[in-house]
């Protein structure tokens, strides 16, 4: 699958970030991209309550195949509200990972960790992997997380680096990996918008998602 950089640009973001403020809703979609994400270690499939603040919660069931392997290279923020807000954006990303890897453009994994733009984004990059036969395999890393308050509010905007070189698409089918040199198509920035979710306490949920391709502050 081709990797391919999203359009909204920053202004337009944040804009939608305010209205979602406003509104509490979805708002505007971003532009598909490739996400492509794998699980750190089998043993890490389902977070801690601790480390999310939700003790109580039932959390879905993120685990992946061996052949993947994701890497959340964060430190943790010693504010509480701030360290569950980005543990559950990489449960976001670990979410729609395990929709590719079930090839189920219905799994309960990202609709719980996302509502809104980026519920939508995640079903439509699930179905596309679907439609063209593609699962994942490789390492995946994220890394350089940043976390700003947006307004008033709790919200808060979650943006994190990511490396892809050593990551690849896989033929479900035939088990073909389609393997790719290094390049500034590997460095990619993610934004997340991170609100509070109004169902499960504790649990914080993506609600709108910028992807940005080429970035070379990633690759320094």
């Amino acid at each position: 699958m081709a990797r391919s950089a999203l359009t909204m640009t920053a202004a337009t973001f944040a804009a939608t970030a305010a209205a979602l403020l406003l509104t509490a809703c979805g708002g505007e979609d971003s532009a598909p991209d490739d996400i492509k994400g794998a699980e750190t270690e089998a043993s890490s499939s389902s977070p801690s309550a601790s480390a999310s603040g939700a003790a109580d919660v039932k959390r879905p069931d993120v685990s992946l195949p061996k052949d993947l392997k994701l890497v959340f290279d964060f430190e943790r923020p010693s504010d509480t509200e701030q360290a569950a807000a980005l543990e559950d954006a990489a449960n976001y990303i670990r979410a729609l990972d395990h929709g590719i890897a079930q090839q189920d453009p219905n799994d309960p994994a990202y609709q719980f960790y996302s509502t809104g733009g980026a519920k939508k984004y995640a079903k439509s990059q699930i179905e596309a992997w679907v439609k063209d036969g593609w699962t994942v395999t490789g390492n995946d890393r994220y890394f350089k997380a940043d976390i700003d308050p947006v307004g008033e509010g709790k919200s808060v905007l979650v943006s994190f680096c990511r490396n892809q070189a050593k990551f690849y698409s896989k033929k479900v089918e035939t088990g073909k990996v389609n393997y790719t040199d290094e390049n500034l198509d590997s460095y990619q920035k993610f934004s997340l918008l991170m609100s509070p979710s109004e169902a499960s306490s504790g649990v914080w949920q993506a609600r709108q998602i910028e992807v940005q391709g080429r970035v070379k502050e990633c690759k320094g």
